[in-house]
């Protein structure tokens, strides 16, 4: 029996990296043209003789069998097996580490190449700190919806990069994400007694690091920004070329 297990422990850590490949491999491939594809050097808008096919195909596959054995580890005691080698012990510290990922996963993944980075840092920021600073259950729940929400619509609404300029309504919908997170933080922190110091900041400090980062990356490195059409740096650019650049060149 401890062999079994021992087993489906290791099935559990094969299972998590071809699901990770396989999400991977399925994301490059969605790049590719489903509809509007060559065959023989010809336009075609046949989607059978596009080349994302195959791909979708053995990708989607093997992400099938993938979560097909990830479920039989968890289902046989391979998964808590494997979890106790590392260190998680309990189902609080998993849950931590489970919020604290799609979090991240959300960000990185889904909000940075479609929306203003000053407002998908911002939130996130928010996120990250209300929903792990104090460590309890509540914060850390909501805080993963108010940033997965805007991440899922950015994702579903434009998952082509040819959508990812505009329209801003991904933006405005993680702006208002950020909003309602910020409030909901400061009414239930306010319900609990005195607000801590960290959560008064949160705020400033969610909204002033993107921005003096992002200024910095794009007019005194001269690096590139992510998605520079962003409901917000669009805004700070034109006004830095328009309004502030004038005023000491001379023009």
């Amino acid at each position: 029996m401890d062999d079994k297990v021992g087993l489906r422990a290791r099935d559990f850590w094969t299972s998590l990296i071809l699901v990770a490949l396989s999400v991977a491999f399925l994301w490059q491939t969605s790049l590719l043209p489903f509809y509007d594809a060559k065959a023989a050097g010809v336009n075609s808008a046949q989607w059978f003789n596009s080349a994302a096919i195959v791909p979708f195909g053995i990708f989607g596959l093997l992400l099938l069998l993938a979560i097909t054995l990830l479920t039989i580890s968890i289902r046989d005691g391979g998964a808590a097996r494997a979890l106790r080698s590392i260190g998680i012990n309990d189902r609080v510290e998993l849950r931590r580490i489970a919020l604290l990922s799609l979090i991240l996963i959300a960000y990185i993944v889904c909000l940075v190449p479609r929306v203003d980075f000053v407002l998908a840092s911002g939130l996130t920021l928010t996120a990250l700190t209300y929903g792990f600073h104090s460590g309890r259950a509540v914060p850390m729940a909501l805080s993963a919806v108010f940033a997965c929400l805007p991440a899922v619509f950015a994702v579903a609404a434009h998952p082509f990069p040819d959508e990812w300029a505009k329209p801003h309504d991904d933006d405005a919908i993680t702006l208002a994400a950020w909003i309602a997170l910020t409030v909901s933080m400061f009414a239930i922190e306010s319900r609990r007694g005195a607000i801590d110091r960290v959560i008064k900041a949160t705020p400033l400090v969610a909204l002033m690091a993107p921005l003096i980062l992002v200024i910095g990356m794009a007019f005194g490195f001269r690096q590139n920004v992510p998605n520079r059409t962003g409901l917000v740096f669009a805004q700070i650019e034109y006004h830095y070329y328009v309004t502030l650049r004038p005023l000491w060149s001379g023009d």
